[in-house]
């Protein structure tokens, strides 16, 4: 079972693909899929079907902040884990609509958790993010206080992980909250730095980079998160685990100068202020992901920017479109 608000936060038409291509690989029929490639034919409005079944796929387009659906929907089905990777995601975009990532991030947190509660579901998987460790001694490990957050975003993060952690002390549910470290790879957010980079680059147009070039991120591949994240679904306790590259951080002038080379085109470059929400420097310390999970990731690096940009090029020629961020 799977759902989705569908939103207009970025172009729909990349949402619309991933649910297509979701709905491939579980077996679903051609007219679903031509209809799921229709859904993607504007911008901002998602066109396809609001529920289907496609093999052992169940999708229902349904936000976590309508507690009545969500009742509904717990009442329908039996669950025995449930990933919250549901969220306002997004640092400078929650300074400028902060009551919807609290409406988002911590409500539609909070109305999970009360229909765990109330159905007896034993597991929740939640995302966190990496911006928690704003002020914090590299390498980040989970023990850290994080109670000096930068944006309405990591705010909300850390108070949907207190409402997890307050549902696991009282009802005994199993949580394992998971940071997530600059996750980038195929169908990524075009709101994302390595997304945007590739789409100026390649169209000649100068990045706008915030900062001297000189901060640096933990980038970690889509797929060595998929797997960490399906991971965390054994009982754990309650647990935050990190699920980041582990190497020394990578700034962001190095990439750009790797993306150059993939692109085989020179980047121009547009300074700006650095933004004051803004970390400097990521790094996780992976190594309780790799006790407990098992985990570490296993893409090197340029092959995932390598990857991620055959990708950029495959999908904005067969879709004839170039997605706007």
């Amino acid at each position: 079972m799977a759902i989705d608000n569908l939103n207009s936060y970025y172009d729909i038409r990349l949402k619309a693909y991933r649910l297509q291509r979701l709905a491939q690989t579980s077996g679903a029929d051609d007219l679903l899929i031509s209809q799921l490639e229709a859904a993607g034919s504007k911008p901002r409005s998602y066109q396809g079907p609001a529920s289907f079944e496609a093999g052992r796929l169940i999708f229902r387009r349904m936000d976590i902040e309508d507690r009545g659906s969500l009742e509904d929907l717990f009442g329908e089905f039996s669950f025995s884990a449930v990933f919250n990777l549901a969220a306002r995601a997004g640092v400078r975009r929650s300074l400028e609509i902060p009551h919807k990532y609290l409406d988002t991030n911590v409500t539609g947190t909070l109305n999970i958790l009360e229909c765990m509660r109330n159905s007896s579901v034993p597991k929740l998987v939640l995302a966190s993010t990496s911006s928690l460790y704003a002020g914090q001694e590299l390498p980040f490990v989970e023990s850290l206080p994080v109670n000096n957050p930068l944006s309405p975003y990591s705010a909300t993060k850390k108070a949907a992980e207190l409402l997890a952690h307050s549902y696991h002390h009282l009802y005994g549910i199993d949580v394992t909250v998971l940071r997530y470290f600059t996750v980038f790879g195929p169908a990524g957010r075009p709101d994302m730095a390595p997304f945007r980079f590739i789409k100026w680059i390649s169209e000649g147009v100068p990045i706008k980079l915030f900062g001297d070039g000189s901060q640096s991120r933990d980038f970690t591949y889509i797929d060595d998160i998929a797997r960490g994240t399906a991971a965390s679904v054994r009982p754990l306790g309650y647990e935050i685990i990190n699920l980041g590259g582990g190497n020394n951080p990578v700034d962001m002038n190095r990439v750009i100068s790797w993306l150059e080379e993939l692109l085989n085109r020179k980047a121009s470059i547009d300074y700006r202020p650095r933004h004051p929400a803004d970390l400097q420097d990521t790094w996780a310390d992976i190594s309780k992901a790799g006790a407990l999970l098992d985990w570490s990731p296993e893409i090197e690096l340029r092959e995932g920017f390598a990857r991620t940009v055959r990708w950029y090029r495959d999908f904005n020629r067969d879709n004839q479109v170039n997605l706007i961020v």
